[in-house]
């Protein structure tokens, strides 16, 4: 299918244009992998001197076309600059998700800053997913606009925020907004795409978020989640893809930088602290 056709991609959902999705033979329901989507591939060709041909994450997709999802819950961790949230804005958008966040029905912009890797990617779908929301932390505020603004013009119809809990996201914490969403939006049998949302929660609230990760997954959801946290990465038999300069690897838990760093740095602050500020 070429960029800019449109087709129905789910139960109650608007149609969607600009990459690619293809169905595998998987049945209705979630696919045997429990997934709803199982893969991204790059099949079509980004321009000559793009930026994007220089982050790693694009650069595997370059060389092998394909990253799978064989688990209910996968991270995509590495260091800033190795295109974590580039691909997973690159596979919410494809989807049809708003590039600033939100569900597939959100259309607000306030600057439109996403990169066009999405019109490259054909996303492998196994089932429909009735439920969807790309969340990323650093456009909540927007989404937080736009709901009140929704609310805020004359209309039959439910308040938008009553499905968010109720009271604005602009009247509680960052943090708070983040959980509220999570909790109250997030409905089960559904697409979740976050994007580093430990920038908006403390460690206790990273726990909270990974409880309600949980719930979900066993309520028949899909989890792709772009992160630094190795409280959220600990999510037992998930799929971790580190993105290194050197490409994409499948690593274990325990042997990301992140964990290995954040233990080090744990077990002797005093160490480590000495080290950095060069006074050993």
């Amino acid at each position: 299918m070429r960029a800019g056709t449109c087709l129905e991609v789910g139960k109650g959902l608007p149609g969607f244009c600009g990459g690619s999705i293809i169905k595998e033979k998987a049945g209705e329901g979630k696919g045997m992998d429990g997934n709803y989507i199982s893969a991204v591939q790059l099949t079509r060709p980004l321009p000559e001197g793009s930026y994007l041909r220089g982050l790693p994450a694009v650069r595997y997709l370059l060389e092998n076309r394909e990253l799978r999802f064989p688990k209910p819950v996968t991270f995509f961790v590495g260091e800033n600059g190795t295109g974590k949230s580039t691909l997973l804005e690159g596979i919410a958008v494809a989807y049809g998700f708003n590039p600033e966040g939100g569900t597939r029905n959100f259309t607000f912009s306030t600057r439109a800053t996403h990169s066009e890797l999405y019109r490259s990617l054909t996303l492998v779908r196994r089932a429909y997913a009735s439920d969807g929301f790309f969340l990323r932390a650093e456009s909540l505020y927007n989404l937080a606009s736009n709901i009140d603004d929704m609310d805020g013009a004359p209309s039959p119809a439910p308040r938008v925020v009553d499905s968010y809990g109720g009271v604005s996201l602009h009247r509680q914490s960052h943090g708070e907004s983040f959980l509220a969403v999570v909790r109250n939006r997030f409905g089960g049998n559904g697409l979740y795409l976050l994007d580093e949302p430990e920038a908006a929660l403390s460690p206790a609230s990273q726990m909270a978020l990974l409880a309600a990760l949980h719930r979900l997954v066993e309520k028949n959801s899909q989890f792709i989640v772009a992160t630094h946290s190795p409280i959220l990465m600990a999510y037992p038999g998930a799929r971790i893809y580190e993105l290194t300069p050197d490409g994409v690897h499948t690593v274990d838990y325990r042997e990301t930088e992140h964990y290995q760093l954040t233990r080090r740095f744990l077990e002797n602050p005093e160490k480590m602290t000495r080290i950095l500020f060069g006074e050993t």
